[in-house]
Order: structure tokens, then sequence, then C-alpha cells
């Protein structure tokens, strides 16, 4: 047997891999949807100043990119943006989220929209923090 590295694979290569895992992954995980959703903020003159891409897999909601125009920073569209992709997410039957974020990014951000720190990668990737967040959308206790 041969191993093989290769630095920046190609989509191909790439999905090799990705198609073996969901292989592997179907049979517990067939069942779970699977919908990639974005949501986008539109000024008067029709320009994106925001947007949040997230995925739902499952019950759960996965943030996968937000941003704002650092111009409408202050309008309060980032956490518009966050309240529409939740109520989005409980409505297609989500009882929770996560998000990931680096130090210098959104930590105190999503604090404010109710998320928690559950875990924290100290020098990533080389001198920053990576945080990851959750937060319970619909309570499941009971």
């Amino acid at each position: 047997m041969e191993f093989h590295i290769v630095n920046d694979p190609n989509a191909d290569d790439i999905m090799d891999v990705r198609r073996g895992l969901i292989a592997f992954n179907d049979p517990f995980v067939e069942d779970a949807q699977d919908i990639d959703v974005g949501l986008y903020a539109v000024d008067d003159a029709g320009k994106r100043v925001g947007g949040i891409v997230s995925k739902i897999w499952g019950n759960w909601m996965y943030i996968r990119f937000l941003w704002v125009d650092p111009v409408s920073s202050e309008k309060g569209i980032g956490t518009q943006l966050m309240q529409q992709m939740e109520t989005y997410a409980i409505e297609q039957g989500c009882h929770s989220a996560w998000v990931d974020t680096l130090s210098f990014q959104a930590k105190p951000f999503y604090e404010k929209c109710g998320y928690q720190c559950q875990m924290t990668l100290d020098d990533y990737p080389v001198a920053h923090q990576l945080h990851f967040l959750t937060k319970k959308l619909v309570d499941t206790s009971g």
C-alpha cells in the first residue's frame, strides 16, 4: 500500500473522500434533513449589506457564515438576521443551533444572541482562539 500527500487537493480528490464518508454515515443519518439556507439583508438600492448562510442537518442548525457590511453594522442587521434564521430553523424542526467563531470575530455578538461557549481551541490557527457556541432554540425538556 502507498500513501500520497496532496497539497491543495482538487474537487474530485475531495469528493472521493466525501463520497466514502457519506456512504458510511447514510445508514445512521439517511432520514435527517439536510438543507443549506441563505438569508440576506438588502438595502433600498438592492445591494446586499449582510447575510447568513446556515446548514440545517437533522434537528440542528449550523451557522456557517454571517457577514454584515461594516457601514451597516450598527443598524442591528446581524441581530435581525440571527432572529429570522433561528425562526426559520425552528419552523424546520430544529431544537438547537451552533456556531464557531474566531477570537477576533464575533464571540460577544453570539453571546448577546443567547449562545453559550461550549469549547475553545487555543492557539488556533496560530495566535488566536476558535470558540464553539450553542443555543437551545426550543425547550425539549418537557
